[in-house]
Protein backbone atom coordinates (compact mmCIF):
# COMPACT_ATOMS: atom_id res chain seq x y z
CA UNK A 1 0.00 0.00 0.00
CA UNK A 2 1.21 3.57 -1.15
CA UNK A 3 0.53 6.83 1.02
CA UNK A 4 0.89 9.46 -0.30
CA UNK A 5 2.56 12.79 0.56
CA UNK A 6 -0.35 15.41 1.41
CA UNK A 7 0.03 19.38 1.22
CA UNK A 8 1.42 20.03 -2.16
CA UNK A 9 -0.36 23.10 -3.40
CA UNK A 10 2.21 26.27 -2.67
CA UNK A 11 -0.60 28.59 -2.78
CA UNK A 12 -2.11 26.53 0.76
CA UNK A 13 -0.34 27.32 3.35
CA UNK A 14 -0.25 24.37 6.05
CA UNK A 15 -2.58 26.36 8.76
CA UNK A 16 -3.97 24.73 12.00
CA UNK A 17 -7.35 24.37 10.03
CA UNK A 18 -5.37 22.71 6.97
CA UNK A 19 -3.35 20.26 9.09
CA UNK A 20 -6.27 18.78 10.58
CA UNK A 21 -8.40 18.68 7.07
CA UNK A 22 -5.09 16.63 5.86
CA UNK A 23 -4.62 14.39 8.65
CA UNK A 24 -8.06 13.98 10.25
CA UNK A 25 -8.91 15.23 14.06
CA UNK A 26 -6.75 11.99 15.82
CA UNK A 27 -3.92 12.86 13.99
CA UNK A 28 -3.82 16.23 14.43
CA UNK A 29 -4.53 15.70 17.88
CA UNK A 30 -1.01 13.51 17.71
CA UNK A 31 0.54 17.03 15.89
CA UNK A 32 -0.87 19.67 18.18
CA UNK A 33 1.14 17.33 20.79
CA UNK A 34 4.13 16.74 18.85
CA UNK A 35 4.08 20.52 18.46
CA UNK A 36 3.38 21.36 22.39
CA UNK A 37 6.65 18.95 23.18
CA UNK A 38 8.84 20.46 20.73
CA UNK A 39 8.25 23.92 21.71
CA UNK A 40 8.10 24.01 25.24
CA UNK A 41 11.01 24.75 27.69
CA UNK A 42 12.31 21.27 27.48
CA UNK A 43 13.36 21.33 23.98
CA UNK A 44 12.92 25.29 22.70
CA UNK A 45 12.85 24.02 19.12
CA UNK A 46 11.38 25.54 16.33
CA UNK A 47 9.24 24.85 13.29
CA UNK A 48 9.29 26.68 10.12
CA UNK A 49 7.08 25.65 7.44
CA UNK A 50 8.39 25.93 3.80
CA UNK A 51 7.40 24.87 0.60
CA UNK A 52 10.04 23.44 -1.23
CA UNK A 53 9.89 22.92 -4.62
CA UNK A 54 12.12 19.97 -5.53
CA UNK A 55 9.54 17.74 -3.58
CA UNK A 56 6.52 19.77 -4.71
CA UNK A 57 5.37 20.01 -0.85
CA UNK A 58 5.03 21.76 2.05
CA UNK A 59 7.89 20.40 4.99
CA UNK A 60 8.46 21.28 8.51
CA UNK A 61 11.93 21.91 9.09
CA UNK A 62 12.12 21.97 12.91
CA UNK A 63 15.55 23.23 14.49
CA UNK A 64 17.58 24.32 17.61
CA UNK A 65 19.41 27.94 17.45
CA UNK A 66 21.13 27.50 13.95
CA UNK A 67 20.96 23.37 14.23
CA UNK A 68 18.36 21.10 12.08
CA UNK A 69 17.26 18.86 14.56
CA UNK A 70 14.61 17.04 12.51
CA UNK A 71 12.48 17.45 9.20
CA UNK A 72 8.39 16.88 9.27
CA UNK A 73 6.20 16.23 6.38
CA UNK A 74 2.65 14.98 6.83
CA UNK A 75 1.16 11.84 4.89
CA UNK A 76 -2.43 10.85 4.85
CA UNK A 77 -2.33 8.14 7.42
CA UNK A 78 0.39 9.62 9.80
CA UNK A 79 3.12 12.32 10.07
CA UNK A 80 6.67 11.79 9.26
CA UNK A 81 9.61 12.54 11.06
CA UNK A 82 13.42 12.61 9.75
CA UNK A 83 16.35 12.70 11.62
CA UNK A 84 19.95 12.55 9.73
CA UNK A 85 23.02 11.34 11.29
CA UNK A 86 26.79 11.33 10.10
CA UNK A 87 28.77 7.86 10.76
CA UNK A 88 29.96 9.31 13.62
CA UNK A 89 26.78 10.06 15.52
CA UNK A 90 24.77 7.37 14.29
CA UNK A 91 26.39 4.93 16.86
CA UNK A 92 24.98 6.61 19.71
CA UNK A 93 21.03 5.87 18.50
CA UNK A 94 21.71 1.71 19.29
CA UNK A 95 21.86 3.19 22.88
CA UNK A 96 18.77 4.80 23.36
CA UNK A 97 15.37 3.44 25.40
CA UNK A 98 13.77 3.41 22.15
CA UNK A 99 11.44 0.94 20.15
CA UNK A 100 13.64 -1.76 19.04
CA UNK A 101 11.80 -1.10 15.56
CA UNK A 102 12.87 2.04 15.20
CA UNK A 103 16.28 0.96 15.35
CA UNK A 104 15.89 -1.86 13.57
CA UNK A 105 14.92 0.33 10.76
CA UNK A 106 17.80 2.70 11.22
CA UNK A 107 20.46 -0.03 11.26
CA UNK A 108 18.44 -1.12 7.41
CA UNK A 109 18.15 2.34 6.00
CA UNK A 110 20.04 3.30 3.24
CA UNK A 111 22.38 6.03 3.45
CA UNK A 112 21.57 9.47 1.69
CA UNK A 113 24.56 10.24 0.59
CA UNK A 114 26.94 10.34 3.99
CA UNK A 115 23.70 10.72 5.96
CA UNK A 116 21.76 8.14 7.96
CA UNK A 117 18.01 8.54 8.22
CA UNK A 118 16.19 8.31 10.62
CA UNK A 119 12.39 7.92 9.86
CA UNK A 120 9.32 7.73 12.59
CA UNK A 121 5.75 7.30 10.91
CA UNK A 122 3.80 8.68 13.65
CA UNK A 123 0.25 8.13 14.08
CA UNK A 124 -0.03 7.61 18.09
CA UNK A 125 0.61 9.75 20.91
CA UNK A 126 2.67 7.47 22.45
CA UNK A 127 5.46 7.38 19.80
CA UNK A 128 5.77 10.64 21.07
CA UNK A 129 7.71 9.26 23.59
CA UNK A 130 11.01 7.50 20.87
CA UNK A 131 10.54 11.09 19.44
CA UNK A 132 11.55 13.05 22.62
CA UNK A 133 14.58 10.54 23.11
CA UNK A 134 15.60 11.07 19.80
CA UNK A 135 15.28 14.56 20.15
CA UNK A 136 17.03 14.67 23.34
CA UNK A 137 20.22 12.98 21.87
CA UNK A 138 20.02 14.93 18.10
CA UNK A 139 20.27 18.16 20.41
CA UNK A 140 22.86 17.00 22.64
CA UNK A 141 25.70 16.40 19.69
CA UNK A 142 27.86 19.20 19.08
Amino acid sequence: MTENILLRDSEIHPTNEVLENALGKDIFGVYEELIKIITDVEFELKPEWNFYKDGKAWLCKVTYKKKTVFWLSIWEKYIKTGFYFTEKTRLGIFSLQINEKIIQNFEEAKTVGKLFPLVLDIDEKRQLEDLKEIVKYKKSLK
